[in-house]
């Protein structure tokens, strides 16, 4: 770990920046392609980012105003790298630059080509560039908006001054619009008048829709994004209330709103419209709790429950007390079962109320998980964070890709919205059986039942994302027969030598800022492992951001996770209250045991890794 040197021309390692290359080719610039000699005079932030990856939608948000600000000499390229292989269909992408409202080019790498040019090993990264086609900074996770517009300022004013900065418009061109009544609708609820509330996302709105789901009654929200009566941002889950309210996942202010159907009121009933980290309140009144990417709301055992996806938590708000606390989860990514206070989600985004179940879509790890009434966390389909792929069967070798939701149905299984894999997928609790309802649909996120469930023949309404629509299907008695496929995430292996190995966060504070050290020690780095055996010694938690790890013998290969943590400050003794930021990112990295390996594995939370940098 090191400091930022002070000076008012800081000395800057500095790499060529490899070239811009991707078989998906460019969206947002009307056909033309870039290379770097291109965009020679501006600065290049460079966003490796992946749909699925809430971390990269933070990122993308935190961008916005940067962008704006620095729209004549700053130039932002998203290159999308992706992490399932749903991910590497070039449509997917196309709907994703559109869904989350991406205003910058986009470079398709489905092959990954450009991301391992770049040696980046997590999603997000966000590299620098300078005017001269050189790499100066590099950062990891989220939090960094601040640290790369300080360094956006001193690369301006010097190559300002050396004639080496080209203002200019930038190469964003925007595509046509497309009139549909729905755009990458979210999530839908069924009103007691047998009309449907949908989550409009990409318009910022909820529509209600008559009982054939395709006609608008209404629409709720100015399509602004904002946190006013009448805006949105991007919201996704919906839950009927006791007293006939509906509360609101308002995604990306990090909000829980309510509306009336009977009045047409929005109110804010938690979260303050701020990002929630790492050393924030857990719990507290609801409307002074900073909360995280709230995907899906259900209500259940007197409370609503809260997917918390940008945190990998659940929380519950109660309207008795107006208050929330975080209520299982640790914030750590990936799949660990138990007690609520132990278990690992990663990115919740689908929940539904089953008597003594609430089962839960986690959508990083493809799987289905639940909560008893004991606050106890079980897994009934899935592995982790690398396993996916659409495999019926057995539970316990049962596949699902990226699943966005979940639905309770009569006999007391569950419907999962298999997003990736755009098919309804069927888990039997009885059995213990995974089963495939329906295929052909594209990215389905959630899923409604309706029709009179006493009389056998039920229906259920899917919402079919990428296709803007509310599609009815009558639930089959027999499971639909698929070819079974597997995957894992196709990412290079690194090749680490037995035994010893240190690891290396580089965290360099920002410009004019030191790390806050007045509470104590402002880093944490977290270590685990998968297989667990994998690590004879240094997993757990410390304030150190460098360790020594020690890798078992007999264990040949696995992924060490890696979850840090730094918080900087503005270093300067007149300011009374100087800012502070958090930087945060997890790592998962595999790795394979050879002779010859590595013997120290750095990862870079924010600057540059000096021992790796060339002149």
């Amino acid at each position: 770990m090191n400091d930022a040197p002070a000076s008012n021309a800081p000395r800057r390692a500095r790499v060529r920046a490899p070239e811009l290359v991707g078989k998906g080719g460019w969206l947002n610039t009307g056909g033309k392609e870039y290379t770097l000699a291109d965009l020679r005079g501006r600065i290049v932030i460079l966003d490796f980012w992946t749909f699925c990856c809430v971390n990269c939608l933070h990122v993308l948000d935190e961008l916005r105003e940067l962008e704006e600000r620095h729209r004549d000499t700053v130039v932002i390229i998203g290159v999308h790298s992706p992490k399932f292989v749903h991910e590497a269909e070039h449509q997917a992408v196309v709907d994703a630059v559109e869904r989350y409202e991406v205003e910058h080019p986009v470079l398709d790498d489905p092959e990954l080509a450009t991301w391992k040019q770049y040696a980046v090993r997590a999603w997000p990264t966000l590299v620098v560039i300078d005017p001269e086609g050189y790499v100066v900074a590099q950062h990891a996770g989220e939090g960094h908006a601040h640290a790369i517009e300080t360094l956006v300022g001193e690369l301006e004013a010097e190559h300002e001054a050396k004639g080496t900065l080209r203002r200019g418009d930038g190469p964003y061109v925007p595509p046509e619009p497309v009139a549909t009544d729905l755009r990458f609708p979210g999530k839908a609820l069924r009103l007691p008048g047998g009309t449907f509330l949908v989550s409009d996302t990409t318009r910022h709105q909820l529509v209600e829709l008559a009982a054939d789901g395709e006609t608008v009654l209404r629409r709720i929200g100015s399509g602004e994004r904002g946190l006013g009566a009448d805006a949105f941002s991007e919201p996704q889950g919906l839950a009927l209330l006791p007293d006939g309210k509906v509360a609101v996942a308002d995604t990306v202010n990090h909000a829980i709103r309510t509306f009336d159907p009977e009045t047409g009121e929005v109110a804010t009933v938690a979260g303050t419209g701020k990002q929630w980290w790492q050393g924030s309140a857990t719990s507290g009144p609801a409307r002074e709790v900073d909360l995280s990417s709230p995907w899906d709301v259900a209500w259940w055992q007197d409370r609503l429950w809260i997917a918390m996806a940008g945190v990998h938590q659940l929380w519950t708000y109660d309207p008795a007390t107006e208050t929330v606390e975080a209520a299982a989860g640790t914030t750590n990514e990936g799949l660990v079962d138990g007690p609520a206070a132990e278990a690992w989600f990663a990115q919740p985004s689908g929940l539904a109320a089953a008597g003594d179940r609430l089962w839960v879509a986690d959508s990083e790890t493809s799987a289905v998980r639940w909560l008893d009434t004991d606050l106890v966390v079980h897994t009934a389909v899935g592995t982790g964070l690398f396993d996916f792929g659409h495999r019926d069967g057995d539970a316990a070798q049962a596949l699902l890709q990226h699943p966005l939701g979940v639905t309770a149905l009569p006999d007391g299984s569950v419907a999962v919205s298999d997003t990736y894999n755009h098919a309804l997928r069927r888990y039997d609790p009885a059995t213990g059986e995974v089963s495939t309802l329906a295929t052909d649909l594209r990215e389905p996120s959630d899923a409604v039942l309706v029709g009179d469930e006493g009389s056998g023949d039920p229906e259920i309404v899917v919402v079919e994302s990428a296709r803007h629509r509310l599609t009815r299907l009558r639930l089959p008695e027999e499971a639909v027969r698929v070819e079974s496929v597997a995957h894992r995430t196709q990412r290079a292996a690194t090749e680490v030598g037995p035994g010893k190995l240190r690891l290396d966060v580089i965290f360099q504070a920002p410009a004019g800022q030191k790390l806050d050290l007045r509470y104590g020690p402002s880093t944490r780095l977290l270590v685990s492992s998968t297989p667990p055996e994998l690590l004879a010694s240094g997993d757990g938690a410390d304030t150190d951001l460098a360790r020594d790890l020690v890798l078992a013998d007999g264990v040949t290969e696995g992924v060490l996770h890696v979850s840090a943590m730094a918080a900087s400050c503005d270093d300067d003794p007149a300011i009374e209250y100087p800012a502070c930021h958090v930087h945060q990112q997890d790592w998962g990295v595999p790795v394979r045991v050879v002779e010859g390996g590595t013997e120290r594995l750095a990862l870079v939370l924010a600057g540059m890794d000096e021992g790796a940098a060339q002149e």
